[in-house]
C-alpha cells in the first residue's frame, strides 16, 4: 500500500506539508525547527476504512458508522513521530 507522510503544526487546524519520505519530512521540520506531528497516512483508503481492515478498530454501534464520526476518525495505530522544535522526543 502505498503512504504519504503529513505533518500537522502544533495549534495548526491543517496540514502544512506533504512528504512522500519520511527522511524528506524529517529534514523539513528539524531545517525549520517546528513542533508538531508526522503521520503516515494509507493513499486511497480513508483511515477509518484502514484502520477496521488491520484490526485496530471495530464498530461497536450505529454512531460508530455515522458521518460525524468518520470525518473526524483518526487512529493512534497510525505511525506518527512528535517533534518540539525540530526534536523528535
Amino acid at each position: 500500500m502505498k503512504e504519504v507522510w503529513v505533518f500537522n503544526g502544533a495549534e495548526g487546524r491543517f496540514p502544512s506539508a506533504v512528504f512522500e519520505e519520511r527522511a524528506d519530512a524529517e529534514s523539513w521540520i528539524k531545517r525549520n525547527a517546528l513542533t508538531g506531528v508526522l503521520t503516515k497516512y494509507p493513499i486511497g483508503v480513508s483511515v477509518y476504512e484502514w484502520a477496521i481492515k488491520e484490526g485496530h478498530f471495530c464498530v461497536k454501534n450505529q454512531q460508530e458508522k455515522s458521518a460525524t464520526f468518520i470525518q473526524n476518525f483518526s487512529s493512534a495505530a497510525q505511525e506518527h513521530l512528535h517533534f518540539e522544535n525540530g526534536s523528535c522526543d
